[in-house]
């Protein structure tokens, strides 16, 4: 590794040897305490790589400012990278393992486990021979998402605290809590931040640019039934988990999360309980056009006062709740953002693609609030698992282009 890949990667190392998981099921702000304990570490070592009005929030958020060194009009740029590890995966005693100089073969991440990395298992591993690449020893995930996001913009501010030459307007950084559970964001302050647009670094594979993502609801279907001896049931009974099953089963194959892909749809029945007297049925609605995310959900309303009426003597209820919107008009309205990032790219030679992400960011929650904030990659592949995979390479790109697009906006 080069001086700034050694610069980051310790950074990294030393970031998730810090278990930050979050807890969907936690009704606290933010879901685990130890978020708040790493959160004021971030703060300290910010304060020594030169930001200034260091804080952190109430909610655990951290943020602060390098001030401009120039009196060139320039807009004020933020950086955003959270810091909560997903729950789905053990976070905790993560052991890197660096593999310096890809050669193109077989990577062991474990081998007692017989757990292993290649192009036919990782194809996106083709692109990296002669890259440092970074796993876990098979017992954790890794935590490149987002942690490679946060050590890349500290490494990014002192570098520009070093190098006072370089002129930059202002540089704000906030790094978040529970984006893992699609809650923490909706914390933050955007008009106290007061920037004019921001980047989340917290993508994947090189030159992928996320500009637009999902429409979002999560659902809860709940059905009451009416129970009895089932040996005197015919004409009385209404079983729950049979409606439930009826309804899971009913609703159309091809729009589903296992049989879509790229901009298409879908509804996923993602869990369900119940019993004889109640199940309910947990669910989510994914859709980047509008018009059809909106069709999607009376679609499933009418297949539910369709069960209705084959089930007289059950109650069927049904409630949506608003997760997320699609960016992608909100940066075309307010394009500087993606204008320098673009260039930025372009300047660096790197190839990208502007993606429309199946799932959403951060940057989707903050630029419905009116701070637009495309997502650019961070370095990392198959996160939230054991195969987890970091290129270095990658990460040194993204810092390039964030100090690119810093050193631009000035001009």
């Amino acid at each position: 590794m080069n001086h700034l890949q050694q610069q980051i990667y310790d950074r990294f190392v030393r970031y998730i040897s810090t278990d930050t998981t979050s807890n969907p099921e936690s009704s606290s702000v933010p879901t685990t305490s130890s978020q708040i304990s790493f959160a004021h570490s971030l703060a300290q070592e910010m304060k020594k790589v030169g930001f200034q009005e260091v804080e952190v929030d109430e909610y655990g958020i951290a943020t602060g400012v390098l001030p401009a060194n120039t009196d060139h009009p320039a807009p004020t740029i933020g950086w955003f990278a959270h810091m909560d590890t997903v729950c789905d995966y053990n976070g905790k005693d993560i052991r890197p393992i660096l593999h310096e100089n890809y050669d193109g073969g077989t990577l062991t991440i474990n081998a007692e486990k017989k757990m292993f990395l290649s192009p036919q298992t990782a194809p996106n591993l083709k692109l990296c021979v002669g890259d440092s690449i970074v796993t876990a020893d098979g017992n954790t995930l890794l935590g490149a998402d987002d942690k490679i996001g946060i050590a890349i913009i500290m490494t990014l501010a002192e570098y520009f605290t070093q190098h006072p030459e370089i002129k930059h307007g202002p540089l704000k950084a906030a790094f978040t809590i529970d984006e893992e559970t699609g809650t923490g964001i909706g914390y933050f302050d955007v008009e106290r931040f007061a920037a004019d647009f921001a980047y989340t670094v917290d993508g994947a594979l090189l030159g992928d640019i996320d500009c637009g993502n999902f429409n979002a609801d999560s659902f809860v279907l709940t059905i009451t039934g009416k129970s009895c001896h089932p040996g005197s049931a015919k004409g009385f009974m209404a079983n729950p988990v049979r409606i439930a099953a009826d309804i899971v089963s009913s609703w159309p194959e091809n729009q589903l999360p296992e049989t879509t892909e790229g901009e298409e749809g879908f509804i996923l029945f993602k869990d369900v309980t119940g019993g004889l007297d109640r199940a309910e049925v947990q669910g989510l609605v994914r859709e980047h056009d509008l018009t059809k995310f909106e069709q999607y959900k009376k679609d499933l309303l009418a297949l539910i006062e369709e069960k209705r009426a084959k089930y007289p003597a059950a109650t069927i209820q049904v409630e949506f709740k608003k997760q997320y919107r699609n960016m992608r008009e909100v940066l075309r309205e307010q394009p500087k953002a993606m204008e320098l990032l673009e260039g930025a790219l372009q300047e660096n030679n790197i190839q990208y693609r502007l993606t429309q992400a199946r799932g959403g960011t951060d940057g989707a929650q903050l630029s419905l609030r009116g701070l637009p904030t495309p997502n650019i990659f961070a370095g990392y592949e198959n996160p939230h698992g054991p195969y987890e995979w970091l290129s270095m390479n990658w990460a040194e790109k993204a810092f390039h282009i964030l100090r690119t697009i810093a050193e631009n906006a000035v001009k």
